[in-house]
C-alpha cells in the first residue's frame, strides 16, 4: 500500500468513526496531522474521496465532511443491494484457499464480543475479504465508499449498541458462511438480509426523528 493509499484508507477511517465530524469544515494541513501523512499523499486521497462523495471540496474555504441524510442512506443502499450481491456471487466462486481460510478465521473473530468501535472494524474486514475473495479490481473502488458512508450512519444513529451488533454479527455470519459453502444463492440471501436490515435502521431512524418533533 503507498502512501496515498495510506490516506486514503485513514480518511475513510476517520470519516466513518465521526472523528472528522460530519458538516465540519477542515484544511489539508489538519488532514495531514490527523493522518501524520504528507501533503502530497492527502491531497490525492483528497481528490480520489470527493469523487466518491466522502468529501467536498470548497476552493479557497476548505475541505468540507459532508452530513449524510436518511435519504443519501437509502439511496446508496439501493447501489450496495445489487452489488454486493454480485461481489458474494462472485467469492462463492472465485475465493481461493487462502480467501477460505481468511474468512473462516473472520468468521470466528465475529462469534466474539466487541465494543462499538471494534464491531465497525470488524465489520470493515469483512467486506474487505468478499471483495478481495471475488477477484474484481472493479469492486473495491466502487464499494468501499458506500460501505464507509453506511457505516458511518449506522454508528450516527444507533442506540442500543449491544443489541444491534448482535443482529450484525449473525447477518454478517451468514453471508460468510455461504461463502465458506460455495453456496451463491444462500450468500446472495443473506446479503440480501442484511440490506434489509440497513433499510429498516434507517426507517427507524425517519420515525424516531418525527417522533421527537412531534
Amino acid at each position: 500500500m503507498n502512501q496515498s493509499e495510506q490516506a486514503v484508507a485513514a480518511l475513510q477511517r476517520l470519516i466513518e468513526q465521526g472523528e472528522l465530524k460530519p458538516g465540519s469544515m477542515v484544511s489539508e494541513r489538519g488532514l495531514m496531522e490527523a493522518t501524520g501523512l504528507g501533503r502530497t499523499p492527502v491531497r490525492e486521497a483528497i481528490q480520489r474521496l470527493a469523487l466518491n462523495h466522502m468529501l467536498r471540496i470548497h476552493p479557497n474555504k476548505g475541505i468540507e465532511i459532508p452530513a449524510i441524510t436518511v435519504e443519501d442512506q437509502l439511496s446508496g443502499l439501493e447501489v450496495r443491494r445489487a452489488v454486493e450481491v454480485l461481489a458474494v456471487g462472485l467469492a462463492c466462486r472465485r475465493a481461493t484457499d487462502k480467501d477460505i481460510e481468511a474468512i473462516a478465521a473472520l468468521k470466528a473473530t465475529l462469534a466474539g464480543g466487541f465494543d462499538l468501535h471494534g464491531y465497525s472494524e470488524t465489520v470493515r474486514q469483512t467486506h474487505a475479504l468478499i471483495i478481495q475473495a471475488a477477484h474484481n479490481p472493479y469492486l473495491e473502488a466502487l464499494m468501499v465508499p458506500l460501505q464507509t458512508l453506511s457505516r458511518r450512519f449506522w454508528i450516527m444513529h444507533v442506540r442500543d449498541e449491544q443489541a444491534e451488533i448482535a443482529h450484525g454479527k449473525r447477518l454478517h455470519q451468514d453471508i460468510l458462511q455461504a461463502i465458506l459453502a460455495r453456496d451463491a444463492a444462500a450468500a446472495g440471501a443473506a446479503s440480501l438480509a442484511l440490506n434489509s436490515y440497513l433499510v429498516e435502521f434507517a426507517l427507524s431512524v425517519v420515525a424516531r426523528m418525527t417522533s421527537s418533533r412531534g
